[in-house]
């Protein structure tokens, strides 16, 4: 019985439009916590292997660090810190900016000079935003700059530390302050902070509007703002300040340049997870920052990609690949498949992160993991079911090498009809009624399997399918359900081992003082169709057309010749194994036209 293809069918499609949903949902749904950190986890492996150690010429990093605070130890005066400002401005910096918050006053003169250079000079001062709400707001110091803005135009903040009140009056001023993701990570910089409806620049953007130059930005979020982290760290130009301060720094490695003033001292200075590392100095994440502004500006950022629907895309040609795949393919092999997909995936991904910040490189591995789950298993449960039910249909008919061969061609339907050139064999007991009228029905029963027995295991010994009994008699053909091209060279075998089984068969009755037995015989070879044919009541293998017809009234025919076995024209015209002797023309029940019959020669 035929499986019911529809529900199959619906089973299908169900399983191809979950993994399409999934796909999307992860690419335009919030993601769930594993799979963000899925993703966050594959995007940082990308930075890591796509980090340039290409000198970064427009930017230089002071930084005080441990080298520094040995000469010149922590705290500083306002003086030095002023000193070491007009050092790197006398020496051509295009802008400063101070990773460094001022948020009590120091020594007047050393205030009063760094005001005069952050309300006329090219520095920017730092000040900090909480993003985190807590019980007592942060409040300290004073805000600097901002301009006025509606709510939503900036990462939301709920408290901050502000410069000294000696600094209101400076010019510009970034925030320092960071949010990093949830598993401490920093990946984002909030490039604007909206605060009681004013929003304020990062850092790295304070510095880039008032002293980059050049064309204006667009197409940087306003909000948060993936870092690409497009360097290592040793990319950057770094100085430490007491070369500044001592004069040692050569002015052409300040001269043009942006700087970003900080310490990467574990006394003084912030140290935060990167992807490109558990611990590295905020100062740099600024300047990874600043680096990216610059390449936006010069028309060197990656350009945008369709991340998203690249993902669905991709996942629907694997849908679409596997609906090809599946029912043709065996379960490890499909699984194979898979793998190398998820893997062709990777690269694809990693070709699209840098333009793409917000799809989710993950969401298609779990639509493969889904696949994988789901459809390999359910596609070899489906196989299982199939090939247990042709195992229990082509038994009855067919021997076992034939269904062997035939599950392992992989032929999809094989039941089905078809058309095909086929070798029929009909045999049939000479003088059945006679035999068997005079017998108890035991006895007649017992001579009629056993000369079935005698018809029906040549035809399997040869690989013949078994097609019905008729009572006394047996029709079986060769060239399906597995094409042949040996076919009538096999059924002529086959005919040539059943004469002989019911010869010994007789001689053994006369023995017993029983008559003797004679079969019939007819071949013929042409186009049938055969298949499965039926109801839902039931079924059977079978074929049907002209040649199958002709062999049936060949063996009626065989009663009126001397042999028992008696050959058409298309079975002669096909064997190349087989001498044979023509018996005559015969016009055959049914048919317009005599032929001409033969049987096998007798092998001298």
């Amino acid at each position: 019985m035929r499986l019911p293809t529809l529900p199959v069918s619906f089973l299908h499609l169900g399983i191809a439009l979950a993994a399409l949903l999934m796909t999307a949902a992860m690419q335009w749904l919030p993601a769930p916590t594993a799979s963000g950190y899925a993703d966050e986890w594959l995007r940082d492996r990308f930075i890591n292997l796509r980090a340039s150690d290409v000198p970064e010429q427009r930017i230089l990093v002071v930084d005080i660090d441990e080298t520094t605070l040995a000469e010149y130890p922590w705290p500083w005066s306002r003086d030095r810190l002023a000193d070491l400002v007009e050092t790197l401005m006398a020496n051509g910096a295009r802008g400063v900016a101070l990773d460094i918050l001022l948020e009590k006053p120091g020594q007047p003169g050393g205030d009063a000079r760094l005001a005069m250079l952050a309300r006329h000079g090219p520095l920017v001062l730092a000040q900090l935003f909480d993003f985190e709400r807590q019980p007592v707001p942060l409040r300290g110091g004073v805000l600097i700059g901002g301009q006025p803005a509606p709510a939503g135009t900036g990462v939301p903040a709920y408290g901050y530390l502000g410069n000294h009140a000696g600094m209101a009056q400076a010019a510009q001023a970034g925030n320092i302050g960071v949010a990093p993701d949830a598993d401490g990570t920093l990946r984002q910089l909030p490039m604007f902070t909206w605060y009681a409806g004013r929003h304020y620049p990062t850092l790295a953007r304070a510095l880039f509007d008032c002293c980059a130059g050049g064309a204006p930005l667009v197409g940087v979020d306003a909000g948060l703002m993936r870092i690409p982290y497009q360097r290592h760290w040793s990319a950057y130009s770094a100085a430490n300040a007491a070369e500044v301060l001592d004069g040692s720094l050569p002015p052409a490695r300040v001269a043009g340049r942006l700087v970003l003033v900080g310490s990467s001292a574990l006394s003084i200075g912030d140290r935060l997870s990167t992807p490109l590392g558990a611990s590295t100095a905020g100062l740099l994440v600024h300047a990874a920052a600043l680096d990216t502004l610059l390449q936006r500006q010069a028309g060197l950022a990656p350009a945008p990609w369709p991340g998203r629907w690249l993902a669905l895309g991709y996942c629907a040609a694997l849908v679409l690949l596997l609906h090809y795949t599946l029912p043709r393919r065996a379960a490890a092999a499909n699984a194979l498949l898979l793998g190398a997909s998820a893997m062709l995936w990777l690269a694809l991904a990693y070709l699209i992160a840098p333009h793409d910040p917000r799809f989710s490189a993950s969401g298609p591995l779990l639509t493969h993991l889904f696949l994988l789950g789901v459809a390999v298993p359910f596609q070899w449960q489906l196989s299982q079911r199939e090939s247990r039910q042709l195992l229990g249909t082509l038994r009855q008919y067919v021997a076992r090498e034939v269904v062997d061969e035939l599950l392992r061609s992989g032929m999809k339907e094989p039941l089905a009809p078809k058309q095909l050139q086929v070798t029929t064999l009909v045999a049939d007991m000479e003088g059945y009624t006679t035999q068997v009228e005079s017998l108890p029905v035991e006895d007649a029963a017992r001579l009629t399997t056993e000369f079935l027995d005698c018809l029906t295991r040549p035809v399997l010994e040869k690989h013949g399918t078994l097609d019905k009994y008729t009572g006394d008699g047996m029709m079986a053909f060769w060239g399906a359900p597995l094409p042949n091209p040996d076919h009538a060279d096999l059924a002529l075998d086959a005919a040539g081992l059943i004469l002989r089984e019911v010869q010994l068969m007789s001689e053994r009755r006369q023995r017993e003082g029983k008559p003797a037995l004679k079969v019939r015989i007819g071949i013929e070879s042409g186009l049938a169709m055969a298949g499965d044919y039926g109801t839902s009541f039931r079924s059977i293998y079978t074929a049907v057309g002209d040649s199958v017809n002709t062999a049936a009234r060949l063996e009626q025919a065989a009663r009126d010749y001397p042999c028992q076995l008696v050959v058409g024209e298309g079975t002669v015209a096909r064997a190349r194994r087989h001498q044979f002797t023509l018996l005559g023309e015969r016009l055959l029940r049914g048919k317009e036209k005599p032929i001409q019959v033969y049987t096998l020669r007798e092998p001298a």
